[in-house]
């Protein structure tokens, strides 16, 4: 595959082997021992091909154009992440005080502020299109048809993958037995903001204080011992929270247009490659 005829474009082909090869090689690996990919399986391939150079070109446009929407969402995903953590950076501990708050903050212990304890499920207490959200080992919510908690909450799991899974919720849910469940904050703190400075802190802090077995785990005092940074007055501690929600709802709607484009590409890329669909 040194080089292309005057009719073949090398876009559309590289779009078409790119696409299928992958369900070549699995069907041709099926039917011998060898589980490797042999000159045969590509030079024997056959490609699907418009009579016309033309078409092939408007085909490999239309994807390229569409390829490259996904790229610049990609992209925009990866700032607008970047512009959260450094907001997260400032908000977070002081360095940036917001418009109309001033005064000292303070340090306080997670245990002093809420009430944290595990849940009592377990997996196989979910339920597909169980009526409430299910917090897991996961960063997945799953669902169940009970509620052990009605309230402002921040989940946790207490093994695997330690320090890297958050949910917040305010309203019904149940917990897996190895998630901690933080809940009744005290009337003077935002559950939200200490979500976010958990998001942002509790992963090194989790790490340092685990549990060496055959997964790193994670004991009640290493969450009461954690220690919150926090503006004194609670409506600066929501004001912040806002401003990173708010973030936070920008990144969702991007990566909701980026999904909803790459599978536009690949019901683009199944009429196109096939013939389904002409452009010419």
């Amino acid at each position: 595959m040194s080089g292309f005829n005057d009719r073949i474009n090398g876009y559309y082909f590289y779009l078409y082997f790119s696409n299928y090869f992958y369900n070549r090689i699995i069907q041709m690996t099926a039917k011998s021992s060898v589980d490797s990919v042999r000159r045969e399986m590509i030079a024997k391939m056959p490609i699907l091909l418009p009579p016309k150079k033309a078409e092939q070109e408007a085909i490999a446009e239309a994807l390229s154009d569409t390829d490259a929407l996904i790229e610049s969402l990609e992209q925009l995903i990866v700032k607008k992440r970047h512009i959260k953590q450094g907001t997260m950076q400032e908000l977070l501990t002081g360095k940036k005080r917001l418009p109309g708050f001033s005064g000292d903050w303070e340090v306080k212990w997670l245990g002093e502020i809420a009430c944290i304890k595990t849940g009592s499920r377990n997996n196989e207490d979910k339920i597909e299109d169980g009526a409430y959200p299910f917090f897991v080992r996961s960063p997945h919510v799953e669902r169940i048809n009970s509620y052990s908690h009605e309230s402002e909450a921040i989940l946790v799991p207490g093994e695997g993958n330690i320090g890297k899974i958050f949910h917040y919720i305010n309203g019904r849910f149940d917990v897996h037995q190895r998630v901690y469940a933080i809940t009744q904050f005290l009337p003077e703190v935002s559950g939200k903001y200490v979500y976010f400075y958990m998001d942002m802190n509790f992963g090194t802090h989790a790490m340092q204080n685990s549990v060496k077995a055959t997964v790193d785990s994670l004991r009640l005092p290493s969450f009461q011992n954690f220690e919150i940074v926090m503006p004194v007055r609670k409506e600066e501690q929501t004001a912040i929270a806002t401003i990173l929600s708010d973030m936070d709802t920008e990144i969702a709607a991007l990566e909701t247009r980026l999904a909803k484009t790459r599978a536009l590409k690949q019901g683009m890329m199944h009429e196109l490659l096939t013939g389904k669909t002409r452009l010419i």
